[in-house]
Protein backbone atom coordinates (compact mmCIF):
# COMPACT_ATOMS: atom_id res chain seq x y z
CA UNK A 1 0.00 0.00 0.00
CA UNK A 2 1.40 3.25 -0.57
CA UNK A 3 -0.80 6.47 0.76
CA UNK A 4 1.00 10.12 0.03
CA UNK A 5 -0.93 12.27 2.90
CA UNK A 6 0.86 15.87 1.29
CA UNK A 7 -0.29 17.26 -1.98
CA UNK A 8 -1.10 20.38 -3.09
CA UNK A 9 -3.55 21.72 -5.82
CA UNK A 10 -4.40 24.74 -7.92
CA UNK A 11 -7.15 25.50 -4.72
CA UNK A 12 -4.07 26.53 -2.80
CA UNK A 13 -0.51 27.34 -4.32
CA UNK A 14 -0.04 24.19 -6.49
CA UNK A 15 0.05 24.48 -10.08
CA UNK A 16 -2.65 21.61 -11.23
CA UNK A 17 -6.52 21.77 -10.97
CA UNK A 18 -7.22 18.66 -8.62
CA UNK A 19 -9.24 16.39 -11.30
CA UNK A 20 -5.16 16.32 -12.92
CA UNK A 21 -3.69 15.90 -9.27
CA UNK A 22 -6.00 13.04 -9.31
CA UNK A 23 -5.15 11.57 -12.52
CA UNK A 24 -1.18 12.06 -11.54
CA UNK A 25 -1.87 10.05 -8.30
CA UNK A 26 -3.42 7.12 -9.46
CA UNK A 27 -0.33 6.92 -12.23
CA UNK A 28 1.94 7.14 -9.80
CA UNK A 29 0.36 3.95 -8.39
CA UNK A 30 -0.85 5.19 -5.10
CA UNK A 31 -3.83 3.57 -3.18
CA UNK A 32 -4.45 6.85 -1.39
CA UNK A 33 -4.11 10.71 -1.75
CA UNK A 34 -4.70 13.85 0.69
CA UNK A 35 -5.48 16.53 -1.12
CA UNK A 36 -4.22 19.24 1.52
CA UNK A 37 -4.52 22.56 0.31
CA UNK A 38 -3.25 25.48 2.37
CA UNK A 39 -6.28 26.89 4.66
CA UNK A 40 -8.84 25.47 2.27
CA UNK A 41 -10.46 22.27 1.05
CA UNK A 42 -12.19 24.18 -1.71
CA UNK A 43 -10.78 21.48 -4.01
CA UNK A 44 -12.35 18.27 -2.59
CA UNK A 45 -15.29 18.39 -4.26
CA UNK A 46 -13.73 18.42 -7.55
CA UNK A 47 -10.95 16.01 -6.53
CA UNK A 48 -13.96 13.22 -5.56
CA UNK A 49 -15.49 13.36 -8.62
CA UNK A 50 -12.09 12.70 -10.32
CA UNK A 51 -11.56 9.68 -8.45
CA UNK A 52 -10.29 6.85 -10.79
CA UNK A 53 -11.79 3.41 -8.81
CA UNK A 54 -8.32 2.44 -8.03
CA UNK A 55 -7.56 5.50 -5.57
CA UNK A 56 -8.88 7.12 -2.40
CA UNK A 57 -8.74 10.17 -1.39
CA UNK A 58 -8.35 11.13 2.69
CA UNK A 59 -9.57 14.87 3.04
CA UNK A 60 -6.78 16.78 4.32
CA UNK A 61 -5.52 20.53 4.97
CA UNK A 62 -2.43 22.16 5.06
CA UNK A 63 -3.42 24.52 8.48
CA UNK A 64 -1.27 27.77 8.65
CA UNK A 65 0.45 28.23 12.27
CA UNK A 66 2.94 30.22 13.93
CA UNK A 67 5.62 29.21 16.58
CA UNK A 68 7.68 31.82 18.97
CA UNK A 69 5.26 34.75 19.13
CA UNK A 70 3.53 37.23 17.08
CA UNK A 71 4.38 40.01 14.32
CA UNK A 72 7.61 39.90 12.64
CA UNK A 73 9.13 37.91 14.91
CA UNK A 74 6.63 34.69 14.10
CA UNK A 75 8.05 31.96 12.39
CA UNK A 76 6.02 29.77 10.46
CA UNK A 77 4.71 26.18 11.26
CA UNK A 78 2.35 24.03 9.27
CA UNK A 79 0.11 20.97 10.39
CA UNK A 80 -1.57 18.77 7.94
CA UNK A 81 -5.09 18.35 9.27
CA UNK A 82 -7.16 14.87 7.95
CA UNK A 83 -10.96 13.68 8.35
CA UNK A 84 -12.39 16.87 10.10
CA UNK A 85 -15.70 18.22 9.71
CA UNK A 86 -14.86 22.00 7.68
CA UNK A 87 -17.93 23.46 8.76
CA UNK A 88 -17.08 23.01 12.53
CA UNK A 89 -17.73 26.62 13.23
CA UNK A 90 -14.76 27.69 15.09
CA UNK A 91 -12.33 26.22 12.79
CA UNK A 92 -14.45 27.46 9.57
CA UNK A 93 -14.20 30.73 11.20
CA UNK A 94 -10.77 30.78 11.94
CA UNK A 95 -10.33 29.28 8.03
CA UNK A 96 -11.85 32.52 6.84
CA UNK A 97 -10.02 34.79 8.76
CA UNK A 98 -6.55 33.03 7.21
CA UNK A 99 -7.80 33.43 3.96
CA UNK A 100 -8.79 37.05 4.26
CA UNK A 101 -5.01 37.66 6.50
CA UNK A 102 -3.30 35.72 3.30
CA UNK A 103 -4.49 38.72 0.97
CA UNK A 104 -3.28 42.14 2.85
CA UNK A 105 0.01 40.42 3.67
CA UNK A 106 0.37 39.26 -0.18
CA UNK A 107 -0.21 43.01 -0.51
CA UNK A 108 1.49 44.21 1.73
CA UNK A 109 4.53 42.39 0.07
CA UNK A 110 4.11 43.36 -2.99
CA UNK A 111 4.70 46.84 -1.87
CA UNK A 112 8.04 45.73 -0.38
CA UNK A 113 9.27 43.55 -3.42
CA UNK A 114 8.48 46.88 -5.09
CA UNK A 115 10.49 49.23 -2.49
CA UNK A 116 13.41 46.57 -3.60
CA UNK A 117 13.16 47.48 -7.57
CA UNK A 118 10.76 44.27 -8.04
CA UNK A 119 8.24 45.43 -10.61
CA UNK A 120 5.81 43.14 -9.95
CA UNK A 121 1.80 44.07 -9.40
CA UNK A 122 -0.48 42.72 -7.48
CA UNK A 123 -3.11 42.11 -10.59
CA UNK A 124 -0.16 40.04 -11.96
CA UNK A 125 -0.35 37.90 -8.76
CA UNK A 126 -4.19 37.38 -8.46
CA UNK A 127 -4.02 36.16 -12.21
CA UNK A 128 -1.76 33.48 -11.52
CA UNK A 129 -3.28 32.71 -8.32
CA UNK A 130 -7.11 33.02 -10.02
CA UNK A 131 -9.39 31.59 -7.45
CA UNK A 132 -6.99 30.15 -5.33
CA UNK A 133 -5.92 30.95 -1.53
CA UNK A 134 -3.31 33.95 -2.57
CA UNK A 135 0.14 32.09 -0.55
CA UNK A 136 3.59 33.54 -1.36
CA UNK A 137 4.33 30.84 -4.29
CA UNK A 138 1.72 32.88 -6.32
CA UNK A 139 4.29 35.81 -5.51
CA UNK A 140 7.30 34.12 -6.66
CA UNK A 141 5.89 33.22 -9.92
CA UNK A 142 5.01 36.51 -10.56
CA UNK A 143 9.02 37.59 -9.60
CA UNK A 144 9.93 34.80 -11.81
CA UNK A 145 7.68 35.69 -14.72
CA UNK A 146 9.17 39.40 -14.45
CA UNK A 147 12.60 38.40 -14.56
CA UNK A 148 14.24 39.46 -11.30
CA UNK A 149 14.69 36.01 -10.10
CA UNK A 150 15.71 32.84 -12.48
CA UNK A 151 13.01 30.50 -10.69
CA UNK A 152 10.37 30.89 -7.96
CA UNK A 153 12.56 28.63 -5.48
CA UNK A 154 15.42 31.61 -6.06
CA UNK A 155 12.08 33.79 -3.83
CA UNK A 156 12.39 31.82 -0.65
CA UNK A 157 15.74 33.12 0.58
CA UNK A 158 16.46 36.14 3.10
CA UNK A 159 17.02 38.65 0.31
CA UNK A 160 13.44 37.99 -0.70
CA UNK A 161 9.96 36.17 1.04
CA UNK A 162 11.58 33.97 3.10
CA UNK A 163 10.65 33.99 7.01
CA UNK A 164 11.94 36.86 7.95
CA UNK A 165 13.38 38.02 4.40
CA UNK A 166 13.52 41.77 3.18
CA UNK A 167 10.21 41.61 1.87
CA UNK A 168 8.88 39.41 4.46
CA UNK A 169 5.01 40.32 5.72
CA UNK A 170 4.30 38.40 8.73
CA UNK A 171 0.07 37.18 8.68
CA UNK A 172 -2.55 35.98 10.90
CA UNK A 173 -1.94 32.14 11.98
CA UNK A 174 -2.81 29.87 14.74
CA UNK A 175 -0.94 29.03 17.35
CA UNK A 176 0.06 25.23 17.12
CA UNK A 177 -1.75 23.61 20.53
CA UNK A 178 -4.92 26.08 19.95
CA UNK A 179 -5.28 24.24 16.25
CA UNK A 180 -4.68 20.76 16.92
CA UNK A 181 -7.35 21.12 19.42
CA UNK A 182 -9.81 22.38 17.09
CA UNK A 183 -8.95 19.79 14.50
CA UNK A 184 -9.64 17.50 17.26
CA UNK A 185 -12.99 18.74 17.77
CA UNK A 186 -13.75 19.28 14.46
CA UNK A 187 -13.21 15.12 14.70
CA UNK A 188 -9.86 14.95 12.76
CA UNK A 189 -6.33 14.65 13.44
CA UNK A 190 -3.06 16.18 13.22
CA UNK A 191 -0.36 15.74 12.25
CA UNK A 192 3.10 18.26 12.23
CA UNK A 193 4.15 18.72 8.49
CA UNK A 194 7.98 19.20 7.38
CA UNK A 195 9.74 20.18 10.75
CA UNK A 196 13.24 19.54 9.63
CA UNK A 197 12.87 20.68 5.92
CA UNK A 198 13.69 24.25 6.54
CA UNK A 199 16.67 25.82 8.44
CA UNK A 200 15.23 28.86 9.46
CA UNK A 201 11.89 27.25 11.17
CA UNK A 202 12.71 24.21 12.65
CA UNK A 203 10.92 22.87 15.31
CA UNK A 204 12.83 21.51 18.55
CA UNK A 205 12.24 17.73 20.16
CA UNK A 206 11.25 19.87 23.21
CA UNK A 207 8.85 21.51 20.83
CA UNK A 208 6.96 18.60 19.19
CA UNK A 209 6.71 17.36 22.52
CA UNK A 210 4.82 19.63 23.73
CA UNK A 211 2.54 19.46 20.14
CA UNK A 212 2.44 15.70 21.25
CA UNK A 213 1.03 16.53 24.68
CA UNK A 214 -1.93 18.55 23.11
CA UNK A 215 -2.86 16.17 20.97
CA UNK A 216 -1.13 16.00 17.67
CA UNK A 217 -1.20 12.34 16.09
CA UNK A 218 2.28 12.54 13.93
CA UNK A 219 4.98 13.78 12.76
CA UNK A 220 5.72 13.73 8.64
CA UNK A 221 9.56 12.40 8.53
CA UNK A 222 9.56 11.09 5.01
CA UNK A 223 9.52 13.93 3.08
CA UNK A 224 11.87 15.09 -0.13
CA UNK A 225 13.18 18.10 2.40
CA UNK A 226 14.68 16.03 4.86
CA UNK A 227 17.88 14.03 4.83
CA UNK A 228 18.06 10.70 6.11
CA UNK A 229 20.11 12.05 9.57
CA UNK A 230 16.69 14.42 9.94
CA UNK A 231 14.80 11.65 9.51
CA UNK A 232 16.34 9.18 11.65
CA UNK A 233 16.24 11.68 14.22
CA UNK A 234 12.74 12.00 13.76
CA UNK A 235 11.76 8.69 13.54
CA UNK A 236 13.10 7.94 17.12
CA UNK A 237 11.66 10.83 18.65
CA UNK A 238 8.03 9.65 16.94
CA UNK A 239 8.72 6.24 18.45
CA UNK A 240 9.09 7.97 22.52
CA UNK A 241 6.20 10.49 21.66
CA UNK A 242 3.89 7.94 20.59
CA UNK A 243 3.50 9.64 17.55
CA UNK A 244 2.58 8.11 13.86
CA UNK A 245 5.32 8.64 11.33
CA UNK A 246 3.89 10.05 8.00
CA UNK A 247 5.21 10.72 4.56
CA UNK A 248 4.09 13.10 1.60
CA UNK A 249 5.65 14.27 -1.76
CA UNK A 250 4.39 18.28 -1.24
CA UNK A 251 3.68 18.30 -4.51
CA UNK A 252 2.93 21.89 -6.19
CA UNK A 253 3.24 20.08 -10.14
CA UNK A 254 5.19 22.34 -12.34
CA UNK A 255 6.68 24.35 -9.23
CA UNK A 256 8.41 20.49 -7.79
CA UNK A 257 8.94 18.53 -10.76
CA UNK A 258 5.41 16.71 -10.87
CA UNK A 259 6.59 14.83 -7.52
CA UNK A 260 3.72 13.39 -6.27
CA UNK A 261 4.11 9.31 -5.13
CA UNK A 262 7.81 10.16 -4.44
CA UNK A 263 7.63 10.01 -0.63
CA UNK A 264 5.23 8.44 1.04
CA UNK A 265 3.33 6.66 4.34
CA UNK A 266 3.23 2.62 4.76
CA UNK A 267 0.09 1.34 5.32
CA UNK A 268 0.63 0.27 9.15
CA UNK A 269 1.17 4.00 9.50
CA UNK A 270 -1.62 4.93 7.46
CA UNK A 271 -4.65 2.71 9.51
CA UNK A 272 -2.43 3.74 12.78
CA UNK A 273 -3.50 7.51 11.77
CA UNK A 274 -7.22 6.40 10.76
CA UNK A 275 -7.42 4.79 14.14
CA UNK A 276 -6.69 7.91 15.67
CA UNK A 277 -9.62 10.26 14.05
CA UNK A 278 -12.83 10.60 16.04
CA UNK A 279 -14.48 10.68 12.79
CA UNK A 280 -18.17 9.23 12.02
CA UNK A 281 -16.61 7.24 9.18
CA UNK A 282 -13.53 6.11 6.68
CA UNK A 283 -12.37 8.17 3.70
CA UNK A 284 -14.54 7.34 0.72
CA UNK A 285 -13.33 6.33 -2.42
CA UNK A 286 -15.07 6.63 -5.73
CA UNK A 287 -19.24 6.02 -4.72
Amino acid sequence: MRADLHVHSNASDGTDPPAEVMRRAAQAGLDVVALTDHDTVAGHAKARRALPGTLTLLPGMELSCRLDGRGEGQRSLHLLAYLFDPGYPELAGELGRIRDDRVLRAQAMVGRLADLGVSITWDQVTAIAGPAVVGRPHIARAMAASGAIASPREAFTRDWIADGGRAYVARYALDPVRAIRLVRAAGGVAVLAHPRADRDTLVSDEQIAGLAAAGLAGVEVFHPDQSGTERAGLLALADDLDLVATGGSDDHGDLTGHRIGCETTGADAYHALLARTAATGPPRGRG
